[in-house]
């Protein structure tokens, strides 16, 4: 039996943040896409998200954030304590300037989801091949139910380990280990919780806890601490991930525990921490022919200052920007159909020549953060220390930037 074969615009290889964004930033531009997610359906995984005022305007730019709104409360302030030996309290501001909440992740992907037209996603699709047709210069993409695809571009949202930058020969992500892990998890208060609008960091030697509540009943947190070599059991019982978190927290206030305690068992993560070198975001080609990489296939960073969901989302915003740029006439917001592939290439050079600098700044930041929490000599953690300042006088200077209009 032969395969049957469909015709495709552009193909977006994965269904998570950045897959989605990038499909409703296309439509808003008029141009159509498909999203292929291999899990039989679209999934949340982490939790929830930080979002900050960069992450706010994209989402403005996606139509999605008014209604967003509604499902996080704005947080007002933020603080970090220091716990000491002599079991003495300090504590400093936290900046949260700016527009500031935390999103459930199912909400985000639901909200982005409900505004694609019908059939865009299609879920259980896994991508075994990409090759380039040499006679019509589409891409063939062979799925695992025997349809083969051609498409004029691809687009790789798929994730730290992309199989897209593999199968077109883009050099292969590389990441480095540290020695800390992170869990991170939701505890429901029925009866509300007593944390206000207010994120706040707690710090005791090498274990930090944060705490950022979703709503009034809802409260997102995470923990960062040393890993060991019993990390990759734990993580696959939540049980244990609990009870290892608890004994990680000890010596903290007793809310924090009873926090963890009662947290959802089915939304415990526990994961090992890694980093891209930022300077492989330099030199790295992120783009053969008409196929592309955005968000974590692009720059998978660190959590250590919030930017990678947002991050993503501008991903989406930019190249949708310039493809449309490349695909629509100058005098009028009609499509034309596209023959030639330099158009699409030269969109897609854009959009790599725009990103380019700022997902190495936000790389940058994030990994000298991590090697300062993950070093041990104090030589060094002052040295990092003197890196940050001069180099990022202000710590907000990320949730700054805005990566414009569709």
């Amino acid at each position: 039996m032969e395969n049957s074969a469909e015709d495709a615009e552009i193909v977006i290889i994965g269904g998570g943040i950045c897959g989605l964004a990038t499909a409703l930033a296309l439509h808003r531009k008029g141009i159509r896409s498909l999203v292929l997610e291999r899990s039989d359906k679209l999934r949340a995984t982490g939790a929830a998200i930080i979002m900050q005022a960069n992450g706010w305007h994209a989402l403005d730019q996606l139509g999605v954030a008014s209604s967003l709104r509604h499902t996080a409360i704005p947080i007002q302030r933020g603080k970090t304590i220091l716990l000491s030996e002599a079991e003495e309290e300090k504590e400093t501001p936290l900046g949260t300037s700016k527009e500031f909440r935390c999103l459930k992740r199912a909400d985000l992907i639901k909200a982005m989801a409900n505004n694609l037209p019908v059939g865009t996603i299609r879920t259980s699709c896994q991508v075994l091949s990409i090759k380039l047709d040499p006679v019509t210069h589409f891409q063939h993409l062979t799925l695992s139910n025997g349809t083969i695809l051609q498409a004029k571009a691809v687009i790789g949202c798929d994730g730290v380990n992309s199989i897209v930058a593999s199968m077109v020969g883009l050099r292969p992500v590389r990441f480095l280990p540290l020695s800390t892990c992170v869990a991170r998890g939701f505890t429901y208060y029925p009866d509300g919780h007593q944390f206000g609008a207010e994120f706040v960091m707690i710090i005791k030697d090498q274990v930090r806890l944060g705490r950022v509540p979703v709503s009034y009943n809802l409260v997102y947190w995470f923990v960062t601490r040393p890993s060991t070599n019993q990390d990759s059991t734990i993580s696959k019982n939540p049980v244990l991930m609990r009870q290892s978190l608890m004994d990680s927290l000890k010596d903290f206030p007793a809310h924090t525990v009873e926090m963890i305690r009662n947290c959802d068992m089915n939304m415990l993560h526990l994961t090992d921490l890694k980093y891209r070198p930022p300077w492989d975001l330099l030199l790295d080609n992120f783009r053969r022919g008409t196929v592309t990489v955005a968000g974590d296939a692009m720059h998978g960073t660190g959590p250590f200052i919030a930017q990678g969901g947002a991050a993503s989302i501008e991903d989406a915003i930019v190249l949708a920007r310039c493809l449309a740029k490349k695909m629509h006439n100058n005098d009028a917001n009609k499509r034309v159909q596209v023959e030639d592939n330099t158009l699409i290439e030269e969109a897609f050079d854009e959009y790599v020549k725009e990103r380019r600098m700022r997902i190495f700044w936000l790389s940058l930041n994030s990994f000298l953060i991590g090697k300062k929490l993950d070093a041990q000599s104090l030589v060094v953690k002052v040295i990092i220390l003197a890196l940050i300042v001069v180099l990022f006088r202000d710590p907000d200077w990320h949730i700054h930037y805005q990566c414009g209009t569709l």
